[in-house]
């Protein structure tokens, strides 16, 4: 465990004028406090909150902070008291630690509504004292460290939300090294086989084309040398994290993907780095649209840089960010340079980012949300760095996710632009509305009045404020339509439990889904945001429990080890009476498959991994979802029977939604709760009999893998 000498030793490196008395009293105090404490690892438990002071010591911070974290736990875990640190260290130290128990107690794995509301309260704390978040990702960070030590089940949860928050977090307050460390912690617990995959695949490429890295470098450094230039080159191949989540983006194995070394460029001026840019491209060739000058448009959290990519040596693409020293400093330690020190005084850094400023600015646009969809949009808007800048006729900057289309741009702009839009312009050209924007392009929205949104455009747009919108004003147009379906909808599902959906009963599940009214839920409900699952749940949970609780996971399924669990595989479904195998997953049990799922195909050489398994012979309950995708007439009440006709077979609809309207036929994914294979074929042979059914088949998304 690090000692009070050694913690004093590192601040002391970059702040001679520290208060070592503080420092040492905050030891004292701490590890006194958490006296007979322990970790899961067996150590001693104050040997936590002096490591994630110690890593807060390389971002150079001042002594409020390196206190706060040797106390951030005493609150939460001892007999401590906010008076108490008050009296001893000070108010300043006290109202940060009880920032940080606060966030401690968020609940951030949760549902999309809670989730937005503890998003909410992070940038509240945040807004205080951005300190306290920096403290909290110190202390999550050296939490993943120390992760082994967990339950498997406690380490997957961790990882999931490293992974969804305090990465991209970290991330997006320009801390890019602690993301890139959090994110490749989570990857080892999350998938610990592709992990281990593609470091054994850079050990062989190493061993075949020798140090790549050294070579390019010795290539760029030669360059320089010729242009008069001084900088120093910084190389290193790219996380594991950061080549899977590419080669999963551009859907290619790791040997057809070239760009997975990364070098840094840092300059002693701004115009140098134009001049290394200048070098870079005269000498190798520039991949089209790998361009960004973050320098000319820096972000949002003082992040300034050019990136370019260019095809090196032997033809092997290569990515290479220019900055100067003051901009390296705020690339590697983002918003938390405002508080850093240099030789004992505070750090005048001129790209530093104001944190009170930039925190403001998120949270005045957080509180104009107008529902949790939007909010959460905003949330991963701010936080994800993959963004693409657009402009607007008049030169204006509009900021937008990547893979955002032209609906986006406009509902970004306003919602009344949104919903009469008919068409746009990607610099003077025409372009479909599905057209995926690109940085730097100037966009003209075209409207029409009478112009409404349509149901398409929905897995068109990839906002969330664009998609509540757009669901918004479908469901007021629709909003008869969508009752007398979500009525239907609900009426058969209540009679799967043996109760009737009558009016009090649509009423308390409305209070307890904290809807509006009953026209409000039913309209939910047959615009598939509800589940008719949900709506009975809400008023019977206990016979929902029931229902969900009767299959026997121990005998659903023959040939599991004793302690081995299973899922069924999304992509294709499988159930009781068809055949089947499994494939092991460590850490994740075994997932069951269909013996003529096409994504089996991958693990052909992977026999090791293969489960020879066969479903129970005994009686199954009807709780496997299948999807099935239907074409059906565009009628007055064809839906309500195709609902009830399901019912009757005795099977619950989990779940509806539309692919495609047109005036003569839907088509729509039903997701259907059955028992078995034979339950299976019943259903189908009765909608296949139904006059008004164009067709139905069996839906398998071969892009829901495990």
């Amino acid at each position: 465990m690090l000692d009070a000498d050694d913690l004093i030793t590192l601040v002391r490196h970059y702040n001679p004028k520290s208060d070592c008395k503080l420092i040492r009293r905050a030891y004292e105090y701490g590890r006194q406090m958490h006296d007979g404490q322990f970790r899961q690892s067996g150590e001693p438990y104050f040997s936590h909150p002096a490591s994630v002071a110690a890593i807060l010591t390389e971002q150079n911070l001042d002594d409020a902070t390196i206190v706060t974290a040797l106390l951030h736990d005493t609150i939460e875990d001892t007999r401590s008291t906010y008076s108490e640190i008050e009296r001893e260290f000070g108010h300043e130290i006290a109202e940060l630690v009880d920032g940080v128990t606060k966030l401690t107690n968020l609940q951030l794995s949760s549902t999309e509504t809670k989730q937005a509301e503890n998003f909410r309260k992070l940038f509240m704390a945040m807004s205080k004292d951005m300190r306290v978040i920096l403290v909290k990702l110190a202390d999550r960070l050296h939490n993943m460290r120390t992760i082994k030590s967990m339950k498997a089940e406690k380490q997957a949860q961790k990882a999931r939300e490293t992974m969804d928050i305090f990465a991209p977090l970290a991330g997006r307050m320009g801390m890019q090294s602690m993301r890139e460390e959090l994110e490749d912690l989570s990857f080892r617990v999350l998938n610990s086989e592709a992990r281990s995959s593609i470091i054994r695949r850079f050990i062989t490429l190493q061993r075949e084309t020798g140090d790549v890295i050294q070579k390019i470098t010795d290539d760029i450094e030669t360059e320089l040398e010729k242009a008069g230039i001084e900088a120093e080159v910084f190389g290193r191949a790219k996380k594991p994290y950061s080549i899977w989540r590419k080669m999963q983006e551009k859907d290619q194995g790791f040997s057809r993907l070239s760009d997975i070394y990364g070098f840094r460029i840092v300059t002693n001026s701004e115009s140098d780095c134009y001049r290394v840019l200048g070098a870079i491209h005269q000498r190798w060739r520039a991949v089209p649209g790998r361009f960004k000058d973050y320098i000319s448009q820096p972000k949002s959290n003082g992040y300034r840089s050019i990136h370019t990519t260019v095809s090196g040596r032997d033809g092997k693409r290569v990515e290479v960010q220019i900055r100067t020293w003051q901009m390296h400093e705020v690339a590697e330690s983002g918003v938390a340079a405002h508080w850093s020190y240099r030789d004992g005084v505070r750090a005048e850094n001129p790209f530093a980012v104001d944190p009170a400023k930039w925190i403001a600015s998120l949270t005045e646009r957080f509180d104009t949300a107008e529902d949790h969809d939007e909010f959460l949009e905003h949330v991963k808007l701010e936080m994800y760095s993959d963004q693409v800048f657009c402009f607007t006729p008049k030169g204006e900057v509009v900021k937008l996710p990547r893979g955002a289309t032209p609906l986006d741009f406009a509902y970004a702009i306003h919602t009344r632009i949104g919903d009469s839009c008919v068409g746009a312009k990607v610099d003077h050209i025409r372009v479909p509305l599905w057209t995926r924007l690109k940085n730097g392009q100037s966009i003209e929205i075209m409207t029409a009045e009478g112009q409404r949104p349509q149901a398409t455009w929905v897995d068109i747009v990839a906002t969330g404020r664009a998609k509540a919108a757009i669901r918004r004003s479908l469901r007021e147009e629709d909003r008869e339509r969508f009752i007398k379906l979500g009525r239907e909808l609900a009426r058969v599902a209540f009679e799967h439990v043996g109760r009737k959906s009558t009016d009090k009963a649509l009423r308390t599940a409305a209070n307890a889904l904290q809807l509006k009214d009953a026209d409000e839920l039913l309209a939910r409900l047959g615009s598939a945001e509800l589940t008719a699952r949900e709506v009975v749940e809400a008023v019977y949970p206990d016979l929902v429990a029931k229902q969900g609780d009767e299959i026997d996971a121990a005998r659903a399924v023959v040939g599991l080890e004793p302690d081995q669990t299973f899922r069924r595989a999304a992509c294709c479904q499988p159930v009781p009476g068809e055949r089947i195998v499994g494939i092991s997953y460590r850490g994740r049990g075994v997932m069951i498959h269909a013996i003529d799922c096409p994504a089996l195909e991958e693990f052909e050489d992977q026999s090791n991994r293969w489960v020879d398994l066969h479903w129970h012979s005994g009686v199954h309950p009807a709780v496997h979802t299948v999807s099935f995708d239907l074409t059906i007439a565009n009628g007055a009440g064809v839906l309500g029977r195709i609902c009830t006709l399901i019912g009757e077979q005795g099977a619950n609809i989990s779940d509806l939604h539309f692919l495609d309207r047109k005036p003569d036929f839907y088509r729509l994914i039903i997701e259907v709760d059955l028992r078995d294979v034979e339950h299976l074929h019943s259903v189908m042979l009765a909608l296949e009999a139904e006059s008004d059914v164009a067709s139905i088949s069996r839906h398998r998304d071969l892009d829901r893998k495990p």
